[in-house]
């Protein structure tokens, strides 16, 4: 009697666990509507500080842009709040407009690097600073096994983890500010200007000391008067 009640339940109880282990394996759908960087780097948290600067230069727009309207891949390394915080006080208020437009950019490269596309890299890296051949804005890669370490010229930083990845862009955040040569760097302090050669003069005698002038007129005076005693001798002889 009991098998026959439950004998009607069992097709829709093996759905049932068939469709809740299917849903389980299938991931989240990625978030609708276009890219927008600033909105990945706020539900990740504590981009605050980069994200105010995104949105200050309007290189957050042009991002946004370049990533909805092409198929350019683009890399963004991004500092968190703390990272900023580790600056020293009024870095970034010391900064000019075009200087922290420069500086937002020298954190973006023009191209999408999987981490394992950082073992095979060219150095320098080209950044939307500009080209870093002429050195202004330098960027090398090293990696060591799984870590990656960018050296600025000024300072080095490591990637931390992978925040978001959709194989047209990639985020990476980074445990330091990447901190262009150009601005932060310390000019190197001309070499000092070869020492010209001491012209030899030539030394000249010593001049005699009052003791030995005094010697010399003593010594004349005595053979003064030794000259005139032999001639009064010679004079007496005669006479």
């Amino acid at each position: 009697m009991r098998k026959q009640l439950l004998s009607p339940f069992v097709p829709f109880l093996m759905f049932f666990l068939y469709s809740s282990t299917t849903f389980a394996q299938t991931p989240s759908p990625a978030p609708s509507g276009p890219t927008n960087i600033t909105a990945i780097l706020a539900k990740a948290g504590q981009f605050t500080t980069l994200i105010r600067l995104l949105k200050s230069t309007q290189e957050a727009d042009q991002i946004n842009t370049q990533l909805n309207n092409s198929n350019q891949g683009l890399t963004v390394f991004a500092p968190a709040d703390n990272s900023f915080a580790n600056l020293k006080a009024g870095t970034l208020n010391s900064l000019s407009d075009q200087q922290k437009v420069q500086l937002v950019q020298f954190h973006i490269l023009p191209n999408f690097l999987s981490m394992s596309n950082f073992q095979t890299v060219s150095n320098p890296l080209r950044t939307q600073a500009g080209n870093s051949a002429d050195g202004e804005f330098p960027l090398n890669v090293t990696t060591s096994g799984n870590q990656v370490n960018i050296t600025t010229g000024v300072n080095t930083a490591t990637v931390a983890n992978t925040i978001y990845t959709d194989g047209q862009l990639v985020v990476y955040q980074v445990d330091q500010v990447l901190l262009p040569l150009d601005l932060f760097g310390t000019a190197p302090a001309p070499a000092p200007a070869p020492s010209k050669p001491e012209k030899d003069v030539p030394a000249k005698a010593p001049a005699g000391s009052k003791e030995d002038a005094s010697v010399d007129s003593s010594g004349a005076s005595i053979a003064t008067v030794s000259f005139g005693i032999v001639l009064i001798a010679a004079i007496s002889l005669k006479l």
